[in-house]
C-alpha cells in the first residue's frame, strides 16, 4: 500500500513530536542547508532530516525507520557522500549539534560528540599542551574519520586513530544507548574502530590523547617541472625513514582563488608536506637532503601541534569535488613514470591534487587490541582529487581520478583505506577476509534488519 502526501506528513510530525532536536523535511525553509554535505558535488535528497539533540533523539528515528520502512543514514559532515547513492527511502541522522568537547588534561583523554570537527577538538586540547592522531583538514568530522580507521600526521608514530579510541557512546538498531569498551560489548568495541560504523550510531567517543604542544612540520614546494626530480628524491628519502616522520609528495595544481595567497594563486606545483616529531635541529638534519634541492617555498619550522590541519592547505569550507584513492605495496621508476603521464607537467589533467601519504611504521603494524582495522598495507596511500565548481565539469574530473588509480593500479596493494575510498567498492577491498566475516556477524547481531547504512556496507 502506497503511502499518500498526508500520511507522509502525519508520520513526520508524529517524529517530530517524539524528538527534541530538529525533524526538518522537504518543506521546511533550512531543508537544503541540513541535508547537504560537505561534498556539494552530491545532491542528498533523503525523506526526512533528524538533528539529533541527544542520543534519545538517534533512538527515536531509528525506531520511526523501522516502523516506515526507511533505513538511517548517520552523518557528521559528508565528506564521503559520493559512495550513498541515492537517499530516498532514508531518514538522514545529521549529528552535526552533537558538538561537546570534555577534557581530562590528567588523564590524557577526550570525549567528544559525534558531530565535532576535528577544529573542535584540536582547540580544546592546545591549552593543555595535548593533541589527537586528528585529521589533516581541520573541518573534518572525528566519527567518519575515526570508524574508518583515521591516518593523520603522526600515523607513522602512532598508528591511525581508531587504534587510540577507549570508547564510543552509541545506538544500536534496536534503540538501545550504550557505553561501548573493550569490557563493554566487547565486539561491538572491535567493529567499531575501523568497521565504518556500519554496526551502531555514534553519539560521543572517548580517545586518548599525547602530550604534544608543538611539532616541526610545514611544505616545501617546487615547480611542477620539477616534478620527477622531486618525487624521485622523495621516494628514496622514505626507505628506512624513522617513524617520527610523517609526509606527503604532492602534485599540486592551485586554483586562482581570491583566498590563494597571490605567490601560490593560479601555480602548478611538486611539494612535500607533513610532520616531524623530532628536537628542531634533528628535524632539520633529517629534512636537509630535500631543502637541498632548493624548494621555492619552506614553511617547515617548530608550529604549535594543533595547526597542523593547515599544512595541507585543504579548503575551509564545503566544496563540490570529486576524488578516490588508493593504496601502492611500492613505488618503483615504471610507476613513477606512469604517475607523472597522468598528473605532471605535461599531463593536461583538471586535477587539483594527487597526494602520495608515506604509510609504514606504526600506521603499518597491528595495533595491540585493535580494531578491525588497526594498520594499513603498503607504502604510499594515494588520494587523487578535483574540484568540480560545474556539474558539467563532473566526467572529466572523474576520469582524471580514474586516470591516476588505472595508472598505478600494477602496485595497488590488495586492500584500500576507506575514508579515500569515494565509490561504491566491495567490502572485500576494504577488510581482510576474516575481518569481514567479523564485521557481518556483528552486524548480524546488533542490526539483524539492516536499518544503518553506510557509505561503505558490507554486503
Amino acid at each position: 500500500m502506497s503511502l499518500t502526501e498526508t500520511d507522509v506528513s502525519d508520520a513526520f510530525r508524529d517524529l517530530a513530536g517524539r524528538v527534541a532536536g530538529s525533524v526538518v523535511t522537504p518543506s521546511d525553509p533550512e531543508w537544503d542547508t541540513v541535508r547537504r554535505a560537505w561534498n556539494l558535488a552530491f545532491d542528498q535528497h533523503p525523506d526526512v532530516v533528524v538533528v539529533p539533540a541527544g542520543p534519545a533523539d538517534v533512538a527515536a528515528a531509528l525506531a520511526f525507520a523501522g516502523e516506515t520502512g526507511r533505513t538511517v543514514v548517520p552523518q557528521g559532515t559528508g565528506h564521503l557522500a559520493a559512495p550513498l547513492g541515492d537517499l530516498a527511502g532514508s531518514v538522514l541522522v545529521n549529528t552535526s549539534a552533537l558538538r561537546g568537547v570534555e577534557v581530562d588534561a590528567d588523564a590524557r583523554v577526550v570525549r567528544a560528540g559525534a558531530g565535532c570537527v576535528w577544529a573542535d577538538v584540536t582547540s580544546a586540547l592546545a591549552p593543555h599542551g595535548l593533541a589527537a592522531l586528528a585529521g589533516s583538514s581541520p573541518d573534518v568530522g572525528i566519527s567518519g574519520y575515526l570508524l574508518g580507521g583515521g591516518y593523520s600526521w603522526l600515523a607513522r608514530e602512532h598508528g591511525l586513530g581508531c587504534t587510540s579510541v577507549i570508547a564510543l557512546d552509541v545506538v544500536t538498531a534496536d534503540g538501545a544507548q550504550r557505553h561501548v569498551t573493550a569490557e563493554d560489548d566487547a565486539e561491538l568495541f572491535w567493529a567499531l574502530r575501523g568497521g565504518g560504523g556500519n554496526t551502531a550510531i555514534v553519539t560521543a567517543i572517548t580517545m586518548r590523547v599525547l602530550p604534544l604542544a608543538t611539532i616541526y612540520a610545514g611544505m616545501l614546494l617546487f615547480p611542477l617541472e620539477r616534478a620527477g626530480e622531486v618525487v624521485r628524491a622523495y621516494e628514496h628519502w622514505t626507505r628506512g625513514l624513522t617513524e617520527a616522520a610523517t609526509t606527503c609528495v604532492r602534485l599540486l595544481r592551485v586554483p586562482p582563488l581570491p583566498d590563494v595567497p597571490e605567490p601560490l594563486r593560479g601555480r602548478a606545483f611538486v611539494g612535500v608536506n607533513g610532520a616531524i616529531d623530532l628536537p628542531e635541529a634533528e628535524a632539520a638534519e633529517l629534512l636537509a637532503g630535500l631543502r637541498a634541492l632548493g624548494p621555492e617555498l619552506d614553511t617547515f619550522a617548530t608550529m604549535p601541534a594543533s595547526a597542523l590541519g593547515v599544512i595541507n592547505m585543504d579548503p575551509p569550507t564545503p566544496v563540490p569535488a570529486i576524488g578516490d584513492g588508493t593504496i601502492l605495496d611500492d613505488l618503483p621508476e615504471d610507476a613513477i613514470e606512469r604517475l607523472l603521464a597522468a598528473a605532471g607537467p605535461d599531463a593536461q589533467t583538471p586535477l587539483l591534487a594527487v597526494d602520495l601519504r608515506n604509510l609504514g611504521g606504526a600506521a603499518g603494524r597491528p595495533a595491540p587490541g585493535g580494531g578491525a582495522v588497526d594498520h594499513l598495507p603498503g607504502r604510499f596511500l594515494v588520494y587523487a582529487v578535483g574540484i568540480v565548481p560545474d556539474p558539467a565539469l563532473a566526467p572529466a574530473v572523474s576520469a582524471a581520478v580514474d586516470a591516476v588509480r588505472e595508472a598505478l593500479a600494477p602496485w595497488a596493494a590488495e586492500r584500500d583505506y576507506a575514508n579515500f575510498r569515494e565509490t561504491s567498492v566491495p567490502a572485500a577491498r576494504l577488510w581482510p577476509a576474516d575481518a569481514l566475516d567479523r564485521l557481518r556477524a556483528v552486524k548480524a547481531a546488533y542490526d539483524p534488519q539492516g536499518v544503518i547504512r553506510t557509505a561503505h556496507p558490507l554486503s
